[in-house]
């Protein structure tokens, strides 16, 4: 056996993620949340409309009915936006960064020699504006992968490119190292 060490690492000298500058989401990306929350309105103002158009008792406090939907209405478009606006994500030399949440904020940083899979993802409404998100996968799913909605198409495209890339020279270089371990 090779001479093995496991040294301690000082944590206060590790890189700080939190330092990082984050690149904001695509500001055209607040109009496709606001489309999403006029259609959750619309959804949420039929069903009102259905209960009082077939209770005639629940007619009488109608006002309470329109109350309280644009009381949902307007909590929703501001969470929507603090939401929008905690977003972030950055592409380092080996490894990609995304940080989202309001009240519990996760930051997911993914390296690039654990990404299996990298997709283009365009939604109705974000292909009106020109905009896309990326899918980043690894094998450990779930948690570990990472969706960054809200890029402009071409700049989506340009960031695919350069993950596959690094995809690629990743699986080149294992595959390399397998081969003169073998030897």
């Amino acid at each position: 056996m090779q001479n093995f060490t496991n040294e301690t690492i000082n944590i206060s000298e590790l890189p700080k993620y939190e330092e990082v500058a984050l690149q904001p989401l695509h500001s055209d990306y607040w109009k496709v949340i606001l489309i999403g929350n006029f259609i959750f309105l619309g959804i949420l103002s039929i069903i009102a409309g259905i209960v009082l158009f077939f209770n005639e008792e629940a007619r009488d406090y109608w006002y309470i009915f329109a109350l309280v939907v644009a009381v949902i209405f307007l909590f929703s478009v501001f969470l929507g936006r603090v939401s929008f606006r905690k977003r972030g994500f950055a592409f380092r030399q080996h490894d990609v960064l995304y940080k989202n949440g309001i009240i519990s904020e996760t930051t997911t940083i993914i390296p690039f020699n654990r990404i299996q899979h990298v997709a283009l993802h365009e939604g109705v409404f974000a292909r009106i504006f020109g905009l896309a998100s990326i899918g980043i996968y690894t094998a450990g799913g779930g948690d570990s992968d990472i969706d960054i909605p809200g890029i402009e198409k071409e700049k989506a495209l340009q960031i695919k490119q350069l993950l596959m890339t690094k995809l690629t020279d990743e699986t080149q270089q294992s595959s390399e190292n397998d081969g003169e371990s073998e030897l």
